[in-house]
């Protein structure tokens, strides 16, 4: 949206291709209740759009994802709904790219309606071609936990946790020690989870005390070089620390609701909740491009190279520079894009 704002304020007519059935899909589907911005409202802010002095500093869901519905309203944003773009790829003869889109029809009926849509294959056309589709686009589900298949309780990924309530009275596995990890754990606990159980795979400040071990590699590296961000505390130390949320190593296998974890405990759950990160699907269907993005489906320039590659290719927000990073971003492709876009067309 930032990028498409960009053009739009430079008068260059664009469309967004979008995958959901509306804007900020990420925000409005994929995200818990409680979730509130870890950066302050001046980091968080879209181009052309300040939030404003009566914002609150750390924005909450609710307020943050008005925001982005007014930014979409605001700039007359052109979004092309339910288009999950399966191929793109540069044609020389035409010197443009060929996007290749699967078109989902309207639904309205929920997850069994929405298997039953009609899907319509489109083509389009375009000189200049922004890829982002964001850092978090698929969710990551380990598949190499031994006995997983026969826990008989609820498994489910963190983007499909909205908040705890469900889990009242349940021993709670919490898989995974990020951001989301460590706000699940504590969302689960504060709404009277039985017991509440973080699994620690990597090592976020110095908790050794209570199992959570300080880190061989700083913040600003692990964000810059890893799919790694530093954690915010909101609260989830303090009942690590009065015994409230247990800390447990790697899981070593699963047999029935029993989880036996690499120091030999043995615990038994009743859910286990998967907060396991995300990844980026571009490589999937970015047929043309070795000059920009990398297998994992991150730019491979740095900053502030990061943003252009060949025949006139473009990443917004793949740089794990956050949304401040993405919106300057966004500015930087806007400008480039604008300035060959009038010279073509004059």
């Amino acid at each position: 949206m930032a990028t498409a704002a960009c053009l739009t304020a430079l008068s260059v007519p664009c469309l967004i291709l979008e995958r959901d059935d509306c804007v900020a899909s990420l925000w409005r589907r994929r995200s818990y209740e409680r979730v509130t911005l870890h950066l302050a409202k001046r980091f968080s802010q879209l181009p052309h759009a300040p939030l404003p002095d009566s914002a609150p500093n750390f924005l909450p869901k609710p307020l943050y994802l008005r925001y982005l519905d007014d930014y979409a309203a605001r700039f007359g944003l052109r979004v092309a709904l339910r288009r999950e773009v399966v191929a793109a790829e540069y044609d020389p003869a035409e010197g443009r790219w060929r996007i290749e889109v699967r078109r989902r029809g309207n639904g309205g009926g929920g997850a069994a309606a929405a298997e039953e849509e009609e899907e319509e294959e489109e083509c389009y056309w375009a000189r200049y071609l922004v890829v982002a589709s964001g850092e978090n686009d698929e969710a990551v589900v380990p598949g190499s936990i031994l006995g997983m298949e026969s826990f008989p309780g609820p498994v489910v990924h963190s983007s499909r946790y909205r908040n705890g309530r469900e889990y009242e009275g349940k021993a709670v596995l919490v898989v995974g020690a990020g951001n989301s990890g460590m706000e699940v754990a504590l969302d689960v606990a504060d709404c009277g989870a039985r017991s509440t159980t973080i699994v620690v795979r990597s090592r976020f400040g110095d908790l050794s005390k209570y199992g959570i071990h300080r880190p061989s590699k700083g913040p600003l590296y692990l964000k810059k070089y890893t799919p790694k961000y530093p954690v915010v505390d909101s609260g989830t130390v303090k009942k690590i620390k009065s015994g409230e949320i247990q800390v447990m190593p790697s899981i070593k296998s699963i047999k029935g609701n029993y989880v036996t974890f690499s120091n030999g405990r043995i615990q038994s759950y009743d859910a286990i909740i998967l907060a396991t990160g995300y990844r980026s699907t571009v490589k999937k269907w970015l047929k043309s491009d070795d000059s920009l993005v990398g297998e994992d489906g991150m730019v491979k320039r740095m900053f502030p190279n990061n943003w252009k590659g060949d025949n006139r290719l473009y990443c917004a927000g793949l740089a794990r520079r956050g949304i401040y990073g993405s919106g300057e971003d966004a500015q930087s492709i806007a400008n480039d894009i604008a300035c060959d876009y009038h010279h073509y067309h004059h």
